[in-house]
């Protein structure tokens, strides 16, 4: 009797692991650009139609209080990728470098693709990468994926009708198209990304939307119907070409034009959704959306009219939470909640630990990121950040903190490391207005010292003025 006992518990053990193994879901992260905290209507938004990404968290789970990595693109993205906040991360400002693209990762980073590659995924990035160009240790080849469409280079990513795109190592030209414009290249990413889940269907896959939308140029297809209706809707009159346009194409019919990116974006949402159901593989795909920091002023852009940054204080590269509180939102039919509500306190660097977990892979040690799995799955015990950390390299050097309900800002560190530090409590003070530093010195010393701690110099991304 012990014998068959024993065989039965082998042989169901067994069959639970290979069950186990069978079931690592897809991964699908999908990552806007510029995309502000109240630019969509589950976040609050009155002017911009959003319906596939309402949708969507209404069938998922919509996080109030979680952060890109940095302020700007590709600080953000490294610490997507790594794992790592930008006191650690390898990249931490938008470094360009000749003749195309910007500062590479080192081949010494471990990147969720790379992770997810050697659990078994198929993996591929479409849209905008930024982390190093072709052939170096930072292309996407070089850092997990096994298939990459787009731009390379996030300065190029600044038209929507470029003269070439990436496909992998090889330069896709479109000689004519920034005059005639008739290659869309979002468009033609979007369709991309869609050919891979197809391609990938059988199989685990990690797929990286790294969009541009709604980015500047400000530009949609001229006879995008949705920008038609947003003119009317606005009663928008065409403003008149200003002497500079900061190397940005002129958009006459800016509010509508942003209006219709989004609106665009929210469609290319709900068409990877529809994909997904329609292959079957719906209830095996988590996929999260986001974006990479806060709304843009550039190229005529107004976030101010839309409210992008949800009543929070501070655009794209501020560290007030107007630059990089995000809309984020993951949706795992028969996993995630429908129609949840979470208020957990993440980080992009939380991505890399949960995609491993969720792929039963281990996670690379020496990260800043947590795994969030228990959090989506609705399970007890989330482990918890004592806090969040961010440095910004740009506009005289920024740091902040974010630890429970406090937040602390300190501006202009690059020349005075010793800056007096900005202090809010987010509970009671979500637009971060009143500095209440004076009358709690014991919580300005405690960020203070955890700034200090977070810092780690790089030669490449100096931060403090050498003395």
């Amino acid at each position: 009797m012990k014998n068959i006992v024993w065989i039965f518990i082998i042989t169901t053990s067994c069959l639970g692991a290979y069950a186990q193994k069978e079931t690592k879901p897809n991964i699908i992260f999908i990552l806007a650009d510029d995309l502000g905290y109240g630019d969509l209507g589950s976040y609050g938004q009155k002017l911009i139609q959003t319906p596939n990404l309402d949708k969507m968290a209404a069938n998922g789970m919509r996080f109030t209080q979680f952060y890109s990595g940095a302020p700007v693109c590709a600080p953000s993205r490294t610490s997507l990728m790594t794992g790592l906040h930008t006191g650690h991360t390898p990249i931490r400002g938008n470094k360009a470098v000749k003749p195309e693209g910007q500062w590479p990762l080192p081949a010494t980073s471990v990147t969720i693709a790379e992770v997810m590659k050697q659990a078994g995924y198929a993996t591929g990035d479409f849209g905008k990468w930024g982390m190093g160009f072709i052939n170096t240790s930072g292309d996407p080849l070089n850092q997990g994926f096994d298939e990459f469409f787009g731009y390379n280079c996030q300065s190029e990513a600044h038209s929507y009708h470029p003269d070439h795109l990436w496909n992998n190592s090889k330069r896709i030209d479109f000689p004519e198209n920034p005059k005639k414009e008739n290659m869309y290249a979002q468009d033609l990413i979007h369709e991309k990304g869609l050919s891979f889940i197809d391609q990938n269907k059988g199989n685990p896959f990690f797929l990286y939307l790294s969009y541009i939308l709604p980015h500047a140029d400000l530009r949609v297809p001229d006879n995008d119907p949705v920008r038609e209706m947003y003119k009317k809707k606005f009663n928008e009159v065409a403003i008149p070409k200003p002497l500079k346009t900061n190397n940005y194409r002129f958009e006459p019919y800016p509010k509508a034009t942003y209006a219709a990116m989004v609106t665009r974006l929210d469609t290319h949402v709900g068409q990877v959704l529809d994909k997904l159901k329609a292959l079957g593989i719906d209830k095996n795909t988590l996929v999260i959306f986001s974006s990479d920091n806060g709304p843009h002023v550039e190229g005529g852009n107004d976030p101010a009219f839309f409210n992008s940054n949800g009543g929070f204080r501070g655009v794209k590269r501020d560290v007030y939470e107007g630059g990089f509180r995000e809309p984020f939102i993951a949706f795992w039919p028969g996993t995630v909640k429908a129609g949840s509500t979470n208020n957990h306190i993440g980080a992009f660097w939380d991505m890399l630990p949960t995609f491993a977990e969720l792929a039963q892979t281990p996670v690379p040690e020496n990260i800043d990121g947590i795994s969030i799995v228990k959090t989506l799955k609705g399970k007890t015990g989330q482990k918890k950040h004592s806090y969040l950390y961010w440095e910004f390299h740009e506009l005289g050097g920024r740091q902040a903190v974010r630890m429970g309900k406090w937040k602390g800002v300190k501006l202009n560190v690059i020349t005075n490391p010793d800056a007096k530090l900005e202090l809010y409590n987010l509970d009671k003070d979500p637009a971060e207005k009143n500095n209440i530093a004076t009358k709690n010195p014991k919580i300005v010393e405690k960020i203070n010292q955890f700034m200090r701690d977070s810092h780690v110099e790089n030669e490449v991304f100096p931060f403090f003025a050498k003395k």
